[in-house]
């Protein structure tokens, strides 16, 4: 598990770099920077009479940012990747984190602070997720779900630190990469069919596609010495089904320098899509109580290695 986090983190520290020299060789209209960070937690325990067991986690984190401005034209890339592993004793390691979410956006100007502006956006995971403590029932894989958004609209932008994306326009395309999650219909895919001897006659489908409207809101900045903070608002309606239920993706991240090397990160996310059922066991006793969508959300809270760029 080291390793692979050790990887991850390297591997991002590379491709940063090149980005930057690339960017910087091109253009002096190019601003770009980010963090990269590494963190551990260890519990090891011997003879320890209060109980408890060893566990070890580690989280990679990769933030970056690479953005134009010259003239009347305005071009914003980010990439966002993080992954983590906990394992709890002689257990399998399980993944606390897993995220991979890129996006560019093009701008031209119209007048005071607002741009006519085109959005593109990926989102996905690398690796499978269980309905933990049940490792046998897969809930996402790499590419299921993703999720691709093209809109097209207004965006404010009065600084650098601020902008605002309004998108009356805006299309979305859910994927759905696994058969055996497309066939429950998962995130809201058409789910396989079956005739009355259960045997499956139609394999469920891999895509969805909705078409809405969608708002962006994105604030970075040093709010204090040695204290960064990064926030993203994402909401989407859906014209054809439902649009009165909006889609909410929320992110915080706040990085808290110590030295030149360690730093301490705080990273929060809200999630609400109705289309994205939570089945819920609340006995623990292997039955599924109820099921729904429900408001997902997510703390990690981490110290260790972190480099801001």
């Amino acid at each position: 598990m080291k390793r692979l986090l050790l990887t991850i983190s390297t591997i991002a520290v590379i491709s940063s770099s090149s980005m930057a020299q690339d960017a910087a060789a091109v253009d002096t209209s190019w601003k770009t920077g980010g963090i990269v960070g590494l963190n551990f937690t260890q519990v090891s325990l011997s003879n320890w009479a209060a109980g408890g067991q060893n566990s070890i986690s580690g989280i990679a984190l990769f933030n970056y940012y690479a953005n134009y401005n010259k003239g009347k034209n305005i071009w914003d890339n980010s990439i966002d990747l993080g992954y983590g592993l906990t394992q709890n004793g002689d257990a399998d390691p399980i993944k606390s984190e897993d995220k991979i979410d890129l996006a560019t956006k093009y701008g031209r100007y119209a007048f005071k602070h607002w741009y006519y502006s085109a959005l593109l956006g990926f989102k996905s995971q690398f690796t499978p997720g269980y309905n933990y403590p049940d490792d046998s029932t897969k809930i996402s894989n790499f590419l299921a779900p993703a999720y691709i958004t093209l809109a097209l609209g207004m965006d404010y932008k009065p600084n650098d630190n601020f902008s605002v994306m309004i998108a009356p326009l805006t299309g979305r395309i859910i994927i759905v990469n696994d058969q055996d999650l497309a066939d429950a219909g998962a995130y809201g895919v058409d789910p396989a069919e079956y005739n009355e001897l259960f045997e499956k006659v139609k394999d469920g489908e891999k895509m969805r596609t909705e078409f809405g409207a969608s708002i962006r809101a994105l604030y970075k900045k040093d709010i204090i010495e040695n204290v960064n903070l990064q926030t993203k608002l994402e909401l989407f309606s859906n014209y054809l089904e439902d649009p009165q239920n909006i889609d909410v993706n929320w992110e915080v991240l706040i990085s808290m320098k110590v030295n030149k090397y360690i730093t301490a990160t705080l990273a929060t996310q809200l999630i609400y899509d109705d289309n994205t059922i939570i089945a819920v066991d609340n006995n623990s006793d292997g039955i599924i109580d109820e099921a729904g969508p429900r408001t997902q959300f997510k703390e990690v809270l981490g110290v260790g290695f972190s480099y801001k760029f």
